[in-house]
Order: C-alpha cells, then sequence, then structure tokens
C-alpha cells in the first residue's frame, strides 16, 4: 500500500509525492486521512527554508521526513479515521501530529481519540489550542487579571478564547486588522487596533510574528507585568526596545513553546495529557468560525504559495482528504 504527502522541496515549491506506507506491525494502526490543518505561520517558515543547524533537531514534526531546509515533509495537525488495528480504535476518529499525508501509519499509543462532541474538521485545531493552553499556563493567568493579546491569528484568538474564560478577566486582543474584531468580541474579549495607551496589563501575549507587534505588547504592559512571547521568527532577527521604561518598571518577558509542557504543570501532565485536553476544549462550536478556507489535498501544491504568503486573508486553512 502506498501514500501520497505533500513535501516542501525547495522555497517556494512544494509538490506532492507516493511512497509506500511501513509494514504493519503489532500496535500499530492504519489511518485514513480525514483533514489536516496547516500551522500559516510555522509552515511559512519551512516554506522558505530553516538554513540555521539549530532547527535540524528542535524544530521536527514528530512525523517529519527530511531535514531542513529541504526537502522536507512537514505538517503536524492531522485527523483520521483508523481503518486497521486495535480492535478498540477500530473506526475511530483521532488526532495524530502527522504531515499533509492521505494515508498513515502509526503506533497507537501515538494516536488521540477525538471526543464525540468535537467534529473532525474542527479537531485540526488541536495542536494550535495546545499551544494556546500550555502559553496561559507558562503565563500564570488566573481570575481577575488583565491580559492583552497581541496579534489576532490562530493562536492568538485561541488565546484570547481561553483567557477570556478565566472569571473576572479583562482581556483585549490588539490587531490593526479590524475585520478579526466581530471574532474577539464573539470570545468574550475587548478588541483594539492598536495598543491602548494606558493599558496597564498584568500579563501580555504576542503572538503576531512582527517586531512592530512586539513593541506594541511591550507597551501594553503594566508595572512590572509580565510579557510572554509566542511569536517564533525562524532564521530572522527581531529588534526589541529595551530602553525607555522598560528598566524601571521591571518588565518581564517570558518565552513560551509549546514543544515542553509547561513547568508548572510539568510534574503531573504529559503531553498526551495535554494534548486530550486541548481536544476536549474545542467543543465549542463558535471555533468553527476560525476556519476560513478549505483545500482539496489533490489542490494543496498550487494553493500553499498564496495561503503561506505574507498578508495572506484568513486565519485557518484545513485541507480536505475526502
Amino acid at each position: 500500500m502506498t501514500a501520497r504527502a505533500l513535501w516542501y522541496v525547495g522555497p517556494g515549491s512544494c509538490a506532492l509525492r507516493t511512497a509506500p506506507l511501513p509494514d504493519a506491525a503489532a500496535g500499530h494502526a492504519r489511518i485514513e486521512s480525514l483533514w489536516s490543518g496547516i500551522s500559516r505561520g510555522t509552515e511559512r517558515l519551512v516554506f522558505r527554508g530553516l538554513a540555521d543547524p539549530i532547527h535540524r533537531d528542535r524544530m521536527r514534526a514528530p512525523l517529519q521526513d527530511g531535514d531542513f531546509p529541504f526537502p522536507v515533509k512537514y505538517g503536524y495537525s492531522a485527523v483520521g479515521r483508523v481503518e486497521e488495528g486495535p480492535a478498540e480504535l477500530l473506526g475511530r476518529t483521532v488526532f495524530a501530529l502527522a504531515p499533509h499525508q492521505d494515508r498513515f501509519r502509526l503506533p497507537a499509543d501515538a494516536l488521540v481519540p477525538v471526543p464525540d462532541g468535537v467534529p473532525a474538521r474542527r479537531a485540526t485545531l488541536a495542536a494550535n489550542m495546545e499551544t494556546a493552553l500550555n502559553a496561559l499556563w507558562d503565563a500564570g493567568a488566573g481570575p481577575g487579571d488583565r491580559i492583552a493579546v497581541v496579534g489576532t491569528g490562530l493562536v492568538g484568538l485561541l488565546v484570547a478564547y481561553l483567557a477570556a474564560r478565566l472569571p473576572g478577566a479583562e482581556v483585549t486582543a490588539i490587531d490593526p486588522d479590524a475585520r478579526r474584531a466581530p471574532l474577539a468580541t464573539a470570545f468574550g474579549a475587548a478588541f483594539a487596533p492598536a495598543g491602548p495607551k494606558a493599558l496597564d496589563a498584568d500579563i501580555v501575549f504576542h503572538t503576531s510574528g512582527t517586531g512592530a507587534g512586539l513593541a506594541t505588547a511591550l507597551g501594553c504592559c503594566g508595572e512590572e507585568g509580565r510579557l510572554v512571547e509566542m511569536s517564533w521568527y525562524g532564521d530572522r532577527a527581531v529588534e526589541i526596545g529595551l530602553g525607555g521604561a522598560f528598566h524601571h518598571r521591571r518588565l518581564a518577558i517570558l518565552s513560551s513553546q509549546v514543544g515542553q509542557v509547561s513547568p508548572s504543570r510539568r510534574p503531573r501532565w504529559s503531553h498526551r495529557r495535554r494534548l486530550a485536553k486541548a481536544l476536549d476544549l474545542l467543543a465549542d462550536p463558535r471555533l468553527d468560525a476560525l476556519i476560513t478556507e478549505e483545500v482539496a489535498f489533490d489542490d494543496l501544491p498550487q494553493a500553499l504559495p498564496r495561503i503561506l504568503c505574507d498578508g495572506a486573508a484568513g486565519i485557518a486553512t484545513v485541507v480536505r482528504y475526502t
């Protein structure tokens, strides 16, 4: 049996390639893909080429083939149906950290069943929800906090969604694109096109991936506030202004990255437990509004240059396999 997968083969270039599936093995399952999610931020950088050797190990996806920069098979938000494997999983819809591929084989313990209340299409947001959940843990956000989220892409809106569920929290989503305002307000957050001059936030999450957004995020911090940097810049250097009020206001900058469970939860939470909770958190039909485009798997090589270009419209794009 063979499978087709998307490969990034050069700067701005990708293709579908066919390869044999691994032979069946005890404890493994074969999954037919239903949907996969495109990570616009990370996959945009992969699409351009990650040349720094530090990425070779640190940024590998769990089922990645090839090495950065090219050619590489990359992706980590697949949802499919188990068509062969352990009896308890047969016919189940599962989430896997797998690339864009129409069929794949994995150990059964690498599959997380999708809850009955979460449609397969929405379940593609699980990896992003996991990133947002981990960031809230890293931030130490709590009830009543004044929270700002700078950047309302998919991850930023999911952070705003979770933060707004904290009792008494005052959440403001900030983005120059006013088209994101209805989504932010539907999730319970206020919206501002620029950083309010006197926000005085306890915690600020930065997700815009731009130096201008990072400057805005610093400006939103209150005295001894904490800025949680969630953007990943790949090989790009980003200037950050640490003069002015930064020191005498005793601001703190903390990086948040989903590769490890937040230290505050690590003694008790495995990666699997965190991912299962992220799937549980997707049981809200309002989150369907985050998926703004579908593209057929066969059309992916032609569609990706548009989807991954700077300034591309939309929030989340999902790949349809059937």
